[in-house]
């Protein structure tokens, strides 16, 4: 791996972790959100609907832009907005305006729609270029952010701070992270043709790829469980298991924490027993750790059973989107429309699930995650591919040959 890629590849370890970061610096303070706010729980449900319609904004935008512009512009564009949104939702917060919240919410969910897509594509081609499963890896980097977010939001929750304060501090340190990973991404990655560019063909033609249609129905159910907990987790300890709100943002940590682990020791297990097995075994962990959540009236035996929730929602993301690029040519469009279906569960799906727990309770709601994990566990065989091997997959082989 040359001097180039490394840097490159370093850069995409911040660029996973800065959203980890910020999302769990809000997630862990939505307790208190909420009682600043003076909202019920159905209410934080429309007030999460600014992240998703923002999400939604930038998902279906980023592959176009990314074909037309390539990652870097994107990549910067999507997390600069990022950045502007934790000023603006502190901000929010400070003055206890609901509008404005949902305003920087709606600008959050753009930067994470749009930005990372990007990403995982900028990603999907240094893993192609090192011929590594470095894809987890990665991926670990989103869920240690999430773990050291989540640790300050603890901290932060404890001494009393005031989340318009936390969240302040956060985004001067999310300005500093971004300015310095952006110069290490080149330009020119993901760009397409100008003929390639304009044609619909190729988009509708992998909808009619059976194996790809269906790790995208992994990557949506896997990446909703992952929402789901980012989202709701601490309000389902608070409010369905009946533990305080410090308790609540801990158990979403050890949650994160489980989530770190299993990426960052994936590959071990990848490489020696394969994707399929790996994969089925990630679910039933998931669907046991939903199932002590939903049903138990313990709390420490359902705040223990996020562990199996977290490694069981671990590898989902990180190994679909790693089949994805593999399942023919034209891998960035395939990231690209693996990464939007991954992205569509983890940021939209969740909001939903807080008007079913407005109505049936959060415990409840989680059913439905639930019925998609365990349709996981059958889907699973789809995730090999005939193309896996020790030297890269890519669409130009000579790409391959990295010093």
């Amino acid at each position: 791996m040359d001097l180039a890629t490394r840097r490159r590849r370093r850069a995409l370890l911040l660029f996973f972790l800065l959203p980890g970061i910020s999302i769990a610096s809000w997630v862990t303070r939505t307790p208190d959100i909420r009682d600043q706010l003076g909202v019920s729980t159905g209410q934080m449900g429309l007030i999460l609907f600014g992240l998703s319609l923002g999400s939604m904004v930038g998902i279906l935008c980023s592959g176009r832009f990314v074909s037309r512009y390539g990652t870097r512009p994107v990549m910067g564009a999507g997390t600069g907005m990022l950045v502007t949104s934790l000023a603006v939702i502190s901000v929010g917060l400070l003055l206890s305006s609901v509008p404005l919240v949902v305003v920087g919410l709606f600008v959050f969910g753009v930067g994470i729609g749009g930005g990372e897509v990007a990403i995982n594509v900028d990603a999907a081609d240094v893993e192609r270029l090192t011929g590594k499963t470095t894809m987890p890896i990665l991926h670990g980097c989103f869920s240690l952010g999430t773990v050291l977010g989540a640790c300050a939001g603890i901290a932060a929750t404890a001494a009393r701070l005031p989340a318009y304060w936390h969240l302040a501090v956060i985004t001067v340190i999310a300005a500093a992270l971004f300015l310095y990973a952006i110069r290490a991404i080149p330009a020119g990655t993901g760009v397409q043709a100008p003929a390639q560019a304009g044609s619909e063909h190729p988009r509708q033609k992998l909808w009619k790829d059976t194996q790809l249609v269906l790790i995208g129905a992994i990557v949506l159910a896997m990446a909703l469980s992952e929402g789901a907990a980012s989202d709701w987790l601490p309000l389902i300890m608070v409010d369905g298991h009946g533990v305080d709100a410090t308790a609540g943002s801990l158990v979403y940590t050890a949650f994160a924490a489980a989530m770190t682990i299993g990426r960052f020791g994936g590959g071990y297990f990848l490489d020696r027993f394969g994707r399929t097995p790996v994969m089925r075994a990630s679910a039933i962990a998931g669907a046991i750790g939903l199932l002590m959540v939903i049903f138990s009236d313990n709390a420490v035996l359902a705040g223990a059973a996020v562990l199996f929730w977290g490694v069981g929602a671990s590898l989902g993301f990180p190994v679909a989107l790693s089949a994805a690029g593999e399942t023919g040519p034209d891998s960035t469009a395939r990231v690209s429309l693996v990464a939007t279906l991954g992205y569509v569960a983890f940021l939209v799906g969740p909001p939903g699930l807080g008007f079913l727990g407005d109505h049936w309770g959060l415990r409840t709601a989680m059913i439905v995650v639930l019925v998609f994990v365990a349709c996981a566990i059958f889907l699973a065989p789809a995730v090999e591919t005939h193309h896996r091997s020790t030297t890269p997959a890519g669409d130009d082989p000579d790409r391959s040959q990295t010093p």
